[in-house]
């Protein structure tokens, strides 16, 4: 049985819709973020980091013959992926792609749209300047993935991957933080096309995750860091 710990946060719906796509059954858990049971003792003990998502699979032992418990969602998306053998395309070539693809949403579209929604929504810190510098590099970002759609169906090439939900995370949620896809035809298309999925509806109705409460989310996530 694969546990989940999660909130209905960008980051937060990548694993339920992961394992909506490969079938495979999970219990899911909920934490107030808010109410900060991110940093409880117990959370800590599965992620190290004090954040949201991270998973107990207990079908396997770590090192100390303990259920195996892994954190960061890049690192959940690719043991998973790996795991059931799928979502990474059907090539070595394919794998290659799919990587770059989710790294490049860890490295750059998840730290600079969280950003821009933090100063955006909050002011409690405000900064026009920090405003300007994270709305014109999220809006960067949106022009590689819209390059990038443009002559290929799915991030990876022609197969939907982890890739494709790692960055769907985000993307959900454009308008939340200021960037309209109207700008961006080749992501918009490909957004509502994972809309449209069964999977991912049912992931997003597991997690209970209205769009209007995202910037709420985040903002009270970082001030209680």
């Amino acid at each position: 049985m694969i546990k989940v710990y999660t909130a209905n946060t960008p980051n937060g719906i990548k694993i339920p819709i992961v394992l909506e796509e490969l079938g495979v059954e999970y219990e899911l858990t909920k934490l107030d973020l808010g109410n900060k049971d991110q940093k409880t003792a117990e959370f800590l003990a599965i992620s190290p980091n004090g954040r949201i998502p991270a998973i107990v699979d207990e079908d396997v032992q770590d090192e100390q013959g303990k259920p195996l418990t892994i954190f960061e969602s890049g690192a959940i998306l690719l043991y998973l992926a790996e795991k059931y053998g799928a979502l990474l395309g059907e090539s070595a070539v394919d794998r290659v792609r799919a990587l770059e693809w989710l790294f490049f949403q860890m490295g750059g579209v998840g730290p600079m749209f969280g950003q821009l929604s933090f100063f955006s929504s909050t002011d409690v810190y405000p900064s026009k300047n920090a405003v300007v510098r994270f709305r014109v590099e999220s809006h960067r970002l949106a022009s590689v993935l819209e390059a990038r759609l443009n002559s290929n169906a799915w991030l990876a090439g022609a197969h939907y991957t982890i890739a494709d939900i790692a960055n769907y995370g985000w993307l959900h949620y454009a308008e939340g933080v200021g960037i309209e896809l109207q700008e961006y035809p080749k992501l918009r298309a490909w957004r509502e096309a994972i809309d449209a999925r069964m999977s991912v509806a049912r992931a997003l109705r597991r997690v209970d995750n209205p769009d209007s409460h995202f910037v709420d989310s985040m903002v009270a996530a970082a001030l209680q860091a």
